[in-house]
């Protein structure tokens, strides 16, 4: 008689059907008996298909799950649930402990593996869901317009989440913005005349990355950041054909900002047609010096490879700390 053995077989429903590792599927030819309760199991049409005998059992309790596992003879291969089938390593444990001598050996082989990005998948799946009938009310209202200001809201979230240096709350902040990425395009998903999906936008970017990176996925030549960045634009400006060097700055952002970003666009370019502002602070300060003189430092700025924004952001922020230290 053969040795009990059970084997707790574990495998992700992020991959396709019927992709099991080697092992895997020697164990599962090689058991007396293969057990599930799963009945819409991703795994087994493809287990039985290649003839394999699943026997579905009733799962129950987790300590009445795990009796059933280890009072059985032979090798047991148990296909574990997509939920991780909770309490029962517990269970077992328990009944290892009680019982010495009297349990089959145990081992977890895992079966396929989540790929980097498969949570990915959970998240559209989820959104699928909040948006179909039946989800949530307040998310199948929402719109492209209706999410615009929580999209700026984390954005700036994020940013300061970076600016302080909390990884917890960078983390949490990505995440706010990735749900964003995922929204947008789940409603997008539903234009009667123009719908795209997740999956169009994340192939539009690969495509996108790897056109502007001939130097890592082509023949061109890049060893400096600065031949890159040459590489970039001269591709960009081909791929865009813009009639302006200006075209395509959004002049929704931040005053600051939007100047910063025309000064890059110029100065990338080598316009020289038009002067800089003058960089002198004027005896009497007018609403049109005053955004000559800021014009002016964001030109500064760019030259001496400062985020004007982020410089702008981190005095602030050290003003407000000292009011707050002094008010204390």
């Amino acid at each position: 008689m053969d040795t009990p053995k059970l084997i707790l077989l574990t495998t992700t429903h992020r991959v396709a059907p019927g992709l099991l590792s080697w092992p895997a599927w020697q164990a599962l030819h090689g058991a007396a008996r293969v057990l599930a309760a799963d009945p819409d199991h991703p795994q087994l049409p493809a287990v039985r298909q290649s003839g394999v005998e699943v026997e579905l059992v009733e799962r129950g309790t987790a300590p009445a799950l795990a009796r059933l596992l280890t009072g059985t003879e032979g090798t047991v291969v148990w296909l574990g649930s997509i939920d991780g089938d909770p309490g029962l390593t517990d269970a077992l444990a328990r009944i290892a402990v009680e019982e010495a001598g009297r349990v089959p050996e145990i081992e977890v082989l895992p079966g396929s593996y989540d790929l980097p990005g498969a949570r990915l998948l959970d998240l559209a799946s989820v959104m699928d869901r909040l948006r179909s009938p039946g989800g949530c009310p307040w998310d199948a209202e929402q719109t492209h317009d209706s999410l615009v200001k929580y999209l700026v809201e984390e954005t700036f979230e994020l940013v300061e989440a970076i600016e302080d240096g909390d990884r917890e709350t960078f983390r949490e902040e990505l995440g706010d913005v990735l749900l964003q990425v995922f929204f947008h395009s789940r409603i997008a998903e539903e234009d009667a005349e123009d719908p795209f999906s997740i999956d169009d936008v994340a192939g539009d970017i690969v495509e996108k990355l790897m056109y502007r990176h001939p130097h890592v996925f082509g023949d061109v030549e890049a060893t400096e950041s600065a031949q890159v960045e040459a590489n970039w634009e001269q591709l960009k400006a081909a791929e865009k054909q813009r009639d302006s060097l200006l075209d395509g700055v959004p002049a929704g952002l931040p005053a600051l900002a939007y100047a910063a970003k025309l000064v890059s666009r110029v100065r990338r370019a080598g316009f020289t047609a038009v002067p800089d502002a003058p960089y002198a602070l004027p005896e009497e300060l007018t609403q049109e010096s005053a955004g000559r003189l800021l014009l002016a430092v964001a030109q500064r700025a760019y030259d001496a490879d400062v985020d004007i924004d982020a410089a702008l952001r981190a005095a602030a922020r050290a003003y407000r700390d000292e009011i707050r230290s002094a008010e204390s």
